[in-house]
């Protein structure tokens, strides 16, 4: 269905058909139902503590899985339609988007990373003297500095060698890696000349930028590092450069901006959020585009028309309340075969952010997210073309800060007279000592950003707090796949760095569901927030919770094995068959959705033991991180990712799981060695007819549970035997085996 004016709709949206899958859902539903209904029907004969547990993690289960049905109720996609864009509007006539780039460590965020997304971004199709590339060095080094001067030079080579060969891969890594296809690319000779002198080109900066990645010694030459001599990480001033100025209209390279904070240790920096709410003062000041491109530092854009399928969303509508923001899925290149850490999340973006965008929106990602600038300065989409809220200086001063330019450049937006071009086209480097006074560390003081304006704080997932935040408003949010993807980047590998992502992902959606401000049932009882749309953010936010009942219902089948109990019905019991009927409904349900995305069995079941590893082992930590928050004990701690191109060392074995000494890995060790122990424990007793499936002891539904759980958690099984990165240290593995000596002796006690 259409929704923009004229006969060549900008958008689409495409509601998909999923009858058999909603029925699916419903039969699983029931059965959830029924198992709740048998469970509670047991109570009048056994009220043991085990039932109990089983009680209440199985009614968890039915829980989260209403929730499920909610998402997934409705899906939705929207198609966008560059080409209409271009008929529909002057190449002179199309708005403005100052992109922003965040990186916040050298060492874990290699600067030819950067690099590599920044060349691609000032290479998209689209008017060059309508872009504005921002780039946030929160660890305030010289190195990304200098790289990012570097890749300005190269810049003026690589972007005119893709407007001329119509190149559609416009990271360098990553075209250079593949062979050039000469029928794509005009005249052979020249194409080929020219892709040589390119390539060799960047050879030499991919070089010079990783030998002084690699040197002690900073690149501390000439005037443009003067601010960097005495630089502190954590203790500098503000720093905000022009590395590079369009002066040369559409066909020219776009702005490029250097900027880092300024950074004090007793002053909060709040992280993400706190360099975007920087960049967002800054861009205000020095092009004040009406859109706002973010991305991470690792993502590349890999679909080369990627801010004209953005325009179509953001311009597309009768009612610009249709799209606060646009969002991409988050996709990775170079990833292992069958996805062995379950990081690439394709399945579960497919389904539960394709589902939730059928309702008011997707949540925002972080990363590939279209912004109009209004909407992250608290503009209300029911307050068009007026100046409500927003007539008083003095208000205004207090909103956003002491600082008359960043207060006429708001007003620009709000009014929405901010049209077309950039408002200081020639004169950005006239631009960067009042850019640095709206990046010092206290000019946010006594103002509304990151409470009610901007990335908002007190959240690990600013991104999904601030998208929160813009549809409690009243605006809505799309959701659009173009092809090839939008962007691209490399996901974490490894034991260590999946589970820290996740454990970060799941502080950060806890914080959110007990903000007292911004959560999602303050959304909808006092907002504008709709209900369904706060029933998929609770979805979200109950990740870290999610840990309890999963750990309490892995270890009910082991706790049994070992005091002679049951949980489950018998082989004998006609409720067995209801059991057996949901583990094999649930586990080909999930299974068909893989394969409907064009995944194996092998990816499906990778992905199904990943969910069990990530909920027992990350979302704990994050639960306790935020319990101790909420306590006053300590606050929740931003821990970064290392991010690499795809490099695998000759003696590594790909997709093999790695282990070092986080406390993370404890409760999945603790699991292993009490199942291990469960199962020979049960093993003798079968042996010696002490108890059997004819008994009231554990039965065939014990032993089963308990060995799925086992091959579950295989990689740890296997990290009790391996060596190296390979293998799980020892100081875990005793810390673990106490805690197994403790629930063996609690199992006993019962």
């Amino acid at each position: 269905m259409a929704e923009a004016t004229g006969s060549l709709p900008l958008q689409e949206r495409i509601p998909a058909k999923n009858k058999l899958k909603r029925l699916s859902e419903l039969l699983i539903l029931s059965l959830l139902l029924s198992l709740l209904s048998y469970r509670l029907s047991s109570l009048s004969s056994n009220r043991s503590l085990v039932c109990l547990l089983a009680l209440f993690c199985e009614a968890w289960i039915t829980f989260v899985w209403l929730l499920n049905v909610n998402v997934k109720w409705s899906p939705a996609i929207y198609k966008t339609n560059p080409d209409h864009l271009l008929n529909k509007f002057n190449i002179d006539e199309l708005p403005a988007m100052d992109i922003f780039v965040t990186t916040a460590d050298s060492e874990l965020e290699p600067p030819i990373i950067t690099v590599n997304t920044v060349l691609s971004l000032l290479a998209v199709d689209y008017p060059a003297n309508r872009l504005a590339c921002y780039v946030s060095d929160d660890g305030g080094s010289p190195k990304t500095y200098y790289s990012l001067i570097q890749a300005s030079k190269f810049a003026n080579r690589w972007i005119p060698f893709c407007r001329k060969y119509n190149v559609k891969l416009r990271a360098p890594f990553m075209y250079f890696s593949q062979e050039p296809d000469q029928s794509l690319n005009g005249p052979s000779l020249d194409f080929l000349r020219d892709w040589k002198e390119i390539k060799n080109e960047y050879e030499e900066l991919r070089q010079m930028i990783e030998d002084v990645g690699e040197s002690h010694l900073l690149p501390l030459q000439g005037d443009d590092f003067v601010e960097f001599s005495n630089i502190e990480r954590g203790n500098h001033q503000s720093i905000v450069k022009v590395l590079w100025e369009n002066k040369d209209g559409k066909d020219g390279i776009p702005h490029l901006i250097y900027v880092s904070r300024e950074k004090r240790p007793k002053h909060p920096h709040h992280f993400k959020a706190g360099a975007l709410n920087v960049l967002t003062r800054v861009s205000a000041l020095m092009t004040n585009a009406p859109f706002i491109l973010n991305v991470d530092c690792d993502m590349f854009a890999n679909n080369h028309q990627v801010i004209l399928h953005g325009m179509c969303l953001l311009l597309g509508f009768d009612e610009e309340g249709s799209c606060g923001y646009a969002q991409t899925p988050q996709m990775f290149y170079g990833g292992l075969k069958n996805d062995p850490f379950g990081n690439q999340l394709e399945v579960l973006q497919k389904f539960m952010v394709g589902g939730i965008a059928g309702i008011q929106g997707p949540y925002n990602g972080g990363t590939g997210s279209f912004h109009r600038r209004k909407a992250i300065y608290g503009s209300s989409p029911f307050d068009q073309n007026t100046n409500a809220g927003w007539a008083s200086s003095k208000e205004l001063r207090r909103i956003f800060g002491n600082s008359n330019e960043l207060i006429d450049s708001t007003n620009e937006i709000i009014k929405q007279e901010a049209k077309g071009g950039f408002r200081f086209i020639n004169e950005l480097s006239t631009r960067t000592e009042i850019a640095k006074k709206v990046a010092s560390s206290t000019f946010e003081h006594n103002t509304s950003w990151g409470k009610e304006i901007g990335w908002l704080y007190g959240s690990m997932t600013e991104d999904v707090l601030t998208g929160l935040k813009i549809q409690s408003m009243g605006w809505k949010s799309t959701y659009f796949k173009p092809n090839p993807p939008a962007f691209l980047g490399c996901a974490p590998t490894g034991g260590p760095a999946c589970l820290t992502q996740y454990k970060r992902w799941a502080t950060g959606l806890l914080e959110i569901l007990f903000d007292k401000d911004h959560s999602p049932v303050v959304g909808t009882l006092t907002k504008q927030l709709h209900f369904r749309q706060c029933l998929s953010y609770v979805r979200l936010n109950i990740w870290a919770l999610q840990s309890v009942p999963e750990l309490l219902y892995s270890l009910l089948p082991a706790c049994c094995l070992i005091t002679g109990t049951s949980f489950l019905p018998k082989v004998s019991e006609g409720q067995f068959l209801l059991a057996a009927m949901l583990f094999a409904g649930y586990n080909l349900y999930s299974l068909a959705e893989y394969k409907h995305c064009g995944k194996s069995c092998r990816e499906w079941w990778n992905n199904q033991r990943m969910q069990r590893i990530t909920a027992i082992t990350a979302f704990l930590p994050g639960l306790l991180s935020v319990v101790f928050k909420l306590l006053g004990l300590s606050e929740t701690v931003f821990e970064v990712t290392r991010k690499e191109q795809v490099h695998v060392p000759a003696h590594a074995e790909p997709g093999r799981f790695t282990f070092d000494g986080s406390p993370m890995f404890i409760t999945g060790t603790m699991l292993v060695l009490v199942h291990i122990t469960a199962i020979g424990v049960a093993l003798v007793s079968w042996a010696g007819g002490a108890i059997g499936p004819e008994t009231n002891g554990p039965g065939v539904g014990e032993m089963v549970c308990s060995g799925w759980v086992l091959i579950s958690f295989w990689p740890f099984v296997r990290g009790l035997f391996g060596k190296g990165s390979y293998g799980i240290p020892w100081s875990v593995v005793i810390k673990a085996g106490v805690l197994a000596v403790l629930f063996l002796q609690l199992c006993r006690s019962l």
